[in-house]
C-alpha cells in the first residue's frame, strides 16, 4: 500500500514535467504490483478454503469416532456391573458358607473356582476395551494421513469414511482405469502409489480391493464380461501395490463384485457413473490378538 501510495505522489507531482515514457513506466509497475497482489490474497483464500474442509471432515470424522466409542463404553460398563454383581453375590455367598459347620471342602472349591473365573472375565472385559481402542486409534490415524496424500483428487471422485468399523475408500473408475480397461492410467498409478506408501507406513493394516461396474455389459479384448473386468480391475491393483511398491501380499485381498452392488439404480449415465468405482477397505491385523483371549479364556 505505501508503495501505490509513493507511485502516485511521484506522478502527482511529476504529472507536469515527467516525460511520457517515465510516466508509462510507473504504470507498468502498478498495474504489476497490483496484479501480484490480487494473485497472491486469491492463492491465500483458496489456501484457506481447503484448511476450512480439512477441518471439517476431520471433525465429522472425530465425531463418528466418539459416537462408536460411545456405544462400546456403554456395553463395556454393562459388563463390568453385572461382573461386580456376581462378585458381591459370590462373596456373601462364601461369606455364609463359612459359618456353616457342615460345608463340604467340595463345595468351598467350587466357589474359589466361581471367584477365579470372574476375575478372569473382568481382565477379558479390560483387555477387550483396549484392543477396540487401538482399532479405532489406528483407523482415525491412517485415514487423516492417507487424506492428506490424495488432497489433490475432486471431492466427487473420492470418499474416505469409516464403515463397519473399518476404513472404506471409494475411489472412481475414472481417476484410476483408463477408459473400457482394466489397466491403470497414469492418474490411477500415481494414485495407488499413495495408498502404498500409507500402507507401508501402517504394517499392521490389512487392505481388501472390490471393483464395481455398472449394468452396461462390457466389451473389450479379452474380457468375457462384467465379472472378469471388476475382477482384473481388482488384482491390477494389487499386483502393483506388491510388485511395484513392496506392499506384502499375505496383507491383501482382491475381489470383483460386478454390477451387482451399485450404490445407485436409477438407469441414468450420472448413476452409472456413480457404480462404477474401487472400493477399497483398511483392516487392522487384530485376529490374533483377540483369538489369543478366547482360548486363554477356554483354556482355564
Amino acid at each position: 500500500m505505501n508503495k501505490i501510495i509513493a507511485i502516485a505522489f511521484c506522478i502527482f507531482l511529476t504529472s507536469s514535467c515527467v516525460s511520457k515514457k517515465k510516466f508509462i513506466e510507473l504504470q507498468d509497475e502498478y498495474s504489476t504490483f497490483k496484479a501480484t497482489s490480487r494473485n497472491t490474497i486469491n492463492k491465500a483464500k483458496n489456501d484457506l478454503k481447503e484448511r476450512e474442509k480439512l477441518l471439517s471432515a476431520s471433525e465429522a470424522n472425530t465425531k463418528s469416532r466418539d459416537k462408536d466409542l460411545m456405544l462400546k463404553a456403554k456395553h463395556i460398563k454393562n459388563l463390568e456391573e453385572q461382573t461386580e454383581f456376581l462378585k458381591k453375590t459370590n462373596n456373601k455367598l462364601l461369606e455364609k458358607m463359612t459359618d456353616l459347620t457342615m460345608m463340604t471342602k467340595a463345595g468351598a472349591e467350587n466357589i474359589r473356582k466361581s471367584m477365579e473365573a470372574l476375575n478372569e472375565q473382568s481382565q477379558y472385559v479390560e483387555s477387550v476395551n483396549a484392543a477396540l481402542q487401538r482399532k479405532d486409534s489406528l483407523n482415525l490415524n491412517f485415514m487423516v494421513s492417507l487424506k492428506r496424500m490424495m488432497n489433490d483428487i475432486p471431492e466427487e471422485d473420492l470418499n474416505m469414511k469409516v464403515r463397519k468399523g473399518l476404513v472404506c475408500i471409494t475411489i472412481s473408475d475414472k481417476i484410476l482405469y483408463a477408459n473400457n480397461n482394466a489397466s491403470l492410467s497414469q492418474k490411477g498409478e500415481n494414485t495407488i502409489e499413495k495408498l502404498a506408501k500409507a500402507l507401508n507406513e501402517y504394517r499392521d493394516l490389512d487392505v481388501l480391493v472390490e471393483n464395481h461396474t455398472d449394468n452396461t455389459l462390457v466389451s473389450a479384448d479379452g474380457v468375457k464380461d462384467n465379472w472378469d473386468m471388476s475382477a482384473r480391475r481388482a488384482t491390477t491393483i494389487v499386483r502393483m501395490l506388491q510388485t511395484r511398491f513392496g506392499v506384502s501380499p499375505d496383507r491383501m485381498f482382491a475381489g470383483g463384485r460386478s454390477e451387482y452392488q451399485p450404490k445407485e439404480f436409477a438407469a441414468t449415465e450420472s448413476a452409472k457413473k456413480i457404480n462404477r468405482r474401487t472400493e477399497i477397505y483398511i483392516m487392522p491385523q487384530l485376529d490374533q490378538f483377540f483369538q489369543s483371549f478366547v482360548l486363554g479364556g477356554m483354556a482355564k
